[in-house]
């Protein structure tokens, strides 16, 4: 009997290495973000976002936080179709890695939520340090959204399940349907 298929899994392997690599790209532009709001100097807010600088470390550490998972996106989006171990005596003698590439995603995924999350945090405190000031309705109501779980840091807390149930409210689509159907807001990066 000669095998006629066609098994080798090069086409998925590539289409998860594009994801992987566009997946590390919104993370580590979401981190940038995150760096430009708790520098002082380029956001005109105070350091780290706290009235306290140097007696609070305010966002600090959460920015921290969104680098790591950022440059451990960076590590997963090796391209996994690059890697390949001849196997079965040889009689695999390219393997394209597909599943790898493709069970990678998920936790990339959940990183980026998380840099997100952190994110709108940073954001929603940068609001704070501009109030009576009024931002527009759909980021007016993504602000509401966030402190009714979530609210401002004046002082230092651990902001573990802040980031938490911000993730969640994002990759549940929540913080989404704010800004769905909006002509005027952007919608390529809002889950579905």
């Amino acid at each position: 009997m000669i095998s006629g298929g066609n098994f080798h899994a090069e086409p998925v392997a590539l289409a998860c290495d594009a994801m992987a690599n566009a997946i590390a790209e919104v993370g580590a532009i979401a981190e940038r973000r995150i760096a430009m709001l708790i520098d002082s100097n380029v956001s005109r807010l105070p350091p780290f976002l706290t009235p306290n600088a140097g007696l609070n470390s305010g966002f600090m550490i959460l920015h921290v936080t969104a680098a790591s998972l950022a440059s451990e996106n960076k590590t997963y989006a090796h391209p996994a179709s690059v890697d390949s171990l001849p196997t079965s005596a040889n009689q695999e003698d390219h393997v394209s890695m597909a599943t790898f590439a493709a069970r990678r995603l998920q936790p990339m995924i959940t990183n980026v939520t998380r840099i997100l999350a952190i994110e709108w945090l940073a954001a929603a405190q940068g609001i704070e340090f501009l109030r009576p000031l009024q931002s527009s309705p759909a980021l007016e109501s993504a602000h509401a959204m966030l402190r009714a779980f979530s609210p401002a840091m004046m002082t230092d807390r651990s902001l573990a399940s802040d980031i938490e149930a911000a993730a969640s409210q994002i990759g549940g689509g929540q913080l989404g349907a704010i800004f769905r159907g909006r002509p005027d807001m952007p919608t390529l990066w809002v889950p579905a």
